[in-house]
């Protein structure tokens, strides 16, 4: 099942990948289930989580039932546990290439006024742009964007309109998959071998692997930004349970 798996994900379209997935998704929760590790966006449990990656693969990472990986299941927990998200307090949300792990529990909270974004992805509700937002200044209490700014080569710009329509004193997290042992950015146009870019960047459609200066460039324009480092709140034995990573610190970006 695991070698079927690993083909799949190489193979089909992302978009295409999303839909087949609510088929998928009964079947391998079925055949996984167990009490060794938890998802905690559902709180089902199973004997072990499978798979996944571009080129180099890491094991036990994606839930079997909400299709979550590490970054999912950590940011989940930070915004249940630290934030208003989920309380009855009224916020218009901005969802950036909504996750399939969130979509359906975020469109079914009651105080959120929530909007999903993406040029391709079928869960959008509007196509767009992100360098071109269709969305008037400060319109947004929330924003995320996971995972989205490393396929975009004007980042900057991406940046300037995430901060253009939040409204001051507004959230954004803004995660990517960042390299903690650099201290600079890292982009080169020159490498187009899809097998040489997955193996620098960390996928062949990724444009640059992020340093520490990350949040030295959020902060040039205009965020404040605290580096939530989430997982120093969890105990040893919850890091393991919900399979979680030590190698991602949160990006929460105010207005």
């Amino acid at each position: 099942m695991r070698k079927i798996f690993k083909l799949i994900l190489n193979l089909v379209p992302r978009p295409l990948l999303i839909r087949l997935s609510y088929f998928i998704k009964p079947v391998l929760a079925f055949f996984l289930k167990g009490k060794t590790f938890t998802d905690p966006i559902d709180g089902k449990s199973f004997k072990t989580f499978l798979p996944y990656g571009y080129g180099t693969q890491r094991n036990n990472v994606l839930s079997p039932s909400t299709l979550s990986l590490e970054r999912h299941r950590l940011l989940w927990l930070y915004l249940k546990n630290e934030t208003n998200f989920f309380s009855d307090d009224e916020l218009k949300v901005l969802h950036f290439a909504p996750e399939q792990a969130y979509y359906k529990r975020f469109r079914k909270l009651k105080n959120l006024d929530y909007t999903t974004t993406d040029l391709e992805s079928p869960l959008a509700d509007i196509k767009a742009d992100i360098c071109n937002l269709p969305f008037k200044d400060n319109s947004y209490d929330v924003i995320l964007c996971n995972h989205v700014l490393e396929h975009i080569p004007d980042d900057t710009k991406a940046m300037q309109e995430l901060y253009r329509v939040l409204k001051p004193r507004g959230m954004a997290i803004l995660q990517i998959p960042q390299d903690l042992n650099r201290e600079t950015t890292f982009e080169d146009d020159n490498i187009t071998d899809k097998k040489e870019r997955a193996k620098i960047f960390g996928q062949y459609d990724h444009v640059r692997i992020y340093g520490l200066d990350y949040f030295k460039k959020l902060r040039s324009i205009g965020f404040r930004v605290d580096e939530i480092d989430y997982m120093a709140k969890l105990s040893t034995k919850d890091i393991d349970k919900y399979c979680l990573s030590s190698k991602e610190i949160i990006p929460v970006c105010y207005k």
